[in-house]
């Protein structure tokens, strides 16, 4: 036991925001964080499970847990961080994929916030949103998702 030490669990006290809107004809193979199998993403039903309550769930879920300050928070809101999140279903794995938006590296040439001012907020904001987003899929898939992946593996697959 590490005595002399504090620890404290961060809890963002703001309101959950809407959920995001999912583009339907946008390829999750595009994206460079992502690689997924299949062409059938059903965003149309993620969306939906998105507005009867997974992102009300996943978002207070994340809330109670994150490091994310409320000023961090006022800058995602401000720059429409959360409206450019994207859910996706990914057949072959059989779970939900996503990409979180994040703030660039060039963020201080561009200027793209008045009140963003160090590298540890950007880190904060981007670890966050990517924290957001896997706590999104869980929900998702744990609470709301009742089919199961189409894909089946070939027969002659090795064994390891």
């Amino acid at each position: 036991m590490d005595r002399g030490r504090e620890y404290q669990i961060m809890s963002l006290a703001v309101e959950t925001p809407p959920a995001p809107s999912l583009e339907s004809g946008i390829d999750a193979d595009a994206y460079d964080d992502a690689d997924v199998g299949g062409d059938e993403y059903r965003r149309a039903e993620l969306e939906e499970f998105l507005e009867t309550g997974a992102w009300d769930d996943a978002f207070s879920q994340w809330a109670d847990g994150t490091g994310m300050t409320e000023a961090e928070f006022a800058i995602v809101r401000d720059l429409d961080l959360l409206e450019r999140f994207d859910f996706f279903w990914d057949d072959f794995a059989d779970r939900v994929g996503y990409h979180a938006p994040g703030l660039p590296e060039d963020w201080k040439e561009r200027a793209i916030h008045p009140d963003l001012d160090s590298w540890n907020a950007v880190s904060s904001i981007n670890a966050g949103l990517t924290e957001l987003g896997q706590t999104v899929c869980d929900v998702l898939k744990a609470d709301y998702i009742d089919w199961e992946a189409e894909y089946e593996a070939p027969d002659d697959l090795p064994d390891f």
